[in-house]
């Protein structure tokens, strides 16, 4: 008998250890994590490109191509300044392989030995600091390789067009801002012209005045 009612016990106890352990109360997680914003900078931009690649980097200490990553590289330009810049991103730690703006005299060649692959001269950021690097992108098909590079040529002679047309805008102000700075010169001259002659006229008109009472 005492053996059949020991499971019923044993299950009574383990129930009214659960109610006594279940007060109900909301209790608070020891760490909180807040959400933070994380800002990309890509907010502001528009994707011209974006497209899949591994990217190299040439290593000039090491004479040798050494590879930066894989993952995505796009070229945004930006909602207010008009500027272009390429940026590529690792696909899983999202970690920056290259960025750089796409500047007039920037040149993007066809790779000798791989028609996938083209590479270019830049004054990359992606560091933290500026440098001078000689990169190499092979993409996945001869299609993106050239969809590329048309893409970079294209952006590069905008930004050619735009500088030259700042350039005339500057001149056109400049050449305006001296034509009024002229204008107010001469007036400025005429200006004391014309007190200089009533100065004069004033002058002659009180000697006569004094002439006749000097006389008697």
């Amino acid at each position: 008998m005492a053996s059949t009612a020991d499971p019923e016990r044993k299950e009574e106890e383990e129930a009214a250890a659960g109610d006594e352990e279940d007060t109900g109360a909301q209790v608070a997680p020891i760490v909180r994590l807040e959400e933070v914003a994380i800002s990309t900078g890509e907010e502001d931009e528009d994707v011209i490109l974006d497209l899949k690649a591994k990217l190299y980097r040439f290593d000039k200490d090491g004479n040798q191509w050494k590879e930066r990553g894989a993952g995505t590289v796009k070229l945004l330009k930006h909602k207010e300044t008009t500027k272009v810049r390429l940026v590529m991103r690792q696909s899983k730690t999202l970690k920056i392989c290259a960025n750089h703006l796409v500047i007039p005299t920037m040149s993007v060649q066809e790779h000798a030995g791989n028609d996938k692959s083209c590479v270019w001269h830049a004054a990359d950021f992606a560091d933290g600091e500026l440098k001078d690097e000689l990169f190499c992108i092979r993409f996945q098909s001869v299609e993106n390789c050239k969809n590329f590079m048309e893409t970079m040529q294209e952006v590069a002679e905008s930004q050619q067009k735009k500088e030259e047309s700042k350039d005339a805008s500057d001149a056109a102000g400049l050449i305006e801002k001296l034509s009024v700075e002229d204008k107010k010169s001469e007036e400025k001259t005429k200006e004391e012209d014309t007190v200089a002659d009533k100065e004069e006229k004033v002058a002659e008109s009180e000697k006569k005045v004094e002439e006749p009472a000097s006389s008697t």
